[in-house]
């Protein structure tokens, strides 16, 4: 299959710019489509398409004569926001992708999801792709990726050749999402429960190493479309442990002191009561489902990854955690 001309949705964020620079060093013609104008896109010579995922005659117009999408554009963030805009992005956003896909005949699509499409709240331990979608969802952001997820798979049946990837906490230099949280909210944070609850991270290099393998390998095989992969660091490990690495790099003190599952899950009721009473806007403090995340093990066997793909991180925790230190040292 021939391929020259790529798209990464959402180019300019912290993936989808990991995933670009992979793509510029194997001689692709990469565009960008995202809402902003990056300059940093710009001076590595990516062509860029400003326009909103959601708009469906702009997305059917920006992917005009590419060989394939990289689908990485998503709103996560904040987990208050109303569920019309998750929807609008995840679901209504990753339509339109799929129906530019087919319009202009691009060959295949390859999907950032989420393992958290799978969260039930229970313990995740060592599950692979065969685990089904829970029946009900705690917040928007799990539920709407879910949907963008099943429409993918819908199509990779049978009309576009597509790839779905769940990398778990993505983390690394110039990270705009988990360690700006984590870091706002270090002198809050406290251990929950006495239980060393594991989980998985993948380094932003190795997220991107998997997309890329997944991208080559779908050319060479394309009976793999349909297909749902978990990808991380492949070394699970304790949830307080990987937060005070961080904080560590950051330059910040570990954190003091301990809470248990049960009051931090009633202080995320509560919070959630009174938010939805009061009608305020901004996120809380605490929701039920960070208090889930926080005291559960969620961790996902990466096998098929490594058979299908022959993905294996490249990078160790511990080599990421000494580029994060020298990043933030930098910065």
């Amino acid at each position: 299959m021939q391929i020259k001309n790529v798209m990464v949705t959402g180019g300019g964020g912290f993936l989808g710019k990991a995933i670009v620079k992979k793509l510029l060093k194997k001689n692709y013609n990469v565009t960008s489509f995202s809402r902003k104008f990056y300059p940093e896109l710009e001076e590595m010579g990516v062509r860029q398409i400003q326009g909103d995922i959601i708009n469906e005659n702009r997305v059917s117009n920006a992917l005009k004569q590419i060989d394939a999408v990289f689908h990485v554009a998503a709103k996560s963030g904040e987990i208050w926001a109303p569920f019309e805009d998750f929807f609008k992005v995840n679901v209504t956003g990753t339509k339109n992708v799929i129906s530019a896909c087919l319009k202009n005949s691009v060959k295949q699509l390859i999907h950032t999801s989420s393992p958290s499409v799978i969260f039930d709240g229970k313990d995740m331990e060592n599950v692979d792709e065969n685990v089904p979608y829970p029946k009900k969802y705690m917040t928007p952001y799990p539920e709407t990726k879910a949907m963008g997820e099943k429409l993918v798979r819908s199509v990779a049946e049978k009309k576009l050749a597509a790839i779905i990837l769940r990398p778990h906490i993505i983390w690394g230099p110039e990270d705009n999402h988990v360690l700006p949280t984590l870091i706002k909210r270090a002198k809050r944070l406290k251990r929950v429960g006495q239980k060393e609850y594991l989980v998985d991270t993948i380094y932003v290099d190795n997220a991107a190493d998997a997309h890329i393998l997944a991208f080559e390998k779908l050319c060479e095989k394309p009976s793999l479309s349909g297909n749902i992969y978990f990808i991380s660091q492949d070394e699970p490990i304790p949830i307080w442990k990987i937060i005070n690495a961080f904080f560590n790099a950051a330059g910040l003190p570990p954190m003091k002191g301990q809470i248990s599952e049960k009051i931090l899950y009633i202080a995320g009721t509560i919070f959630e009561f009174t938010y939805k009473l009061f009608n305020i806007k901004r996120a809380p403090l605490m929701t039920r489902m960070a208090a889930k995340e926080l005291s559960t093990s969620h961790w996902f066997n990466i096998s098929r990854a490594k058979k299908d793909l022959g993905y294996y991180p490249k990078i160790s925790t511990e080599e990421g955690l000494k580029r994060l230190k020298q990043w933030f040292s930098s910065n």
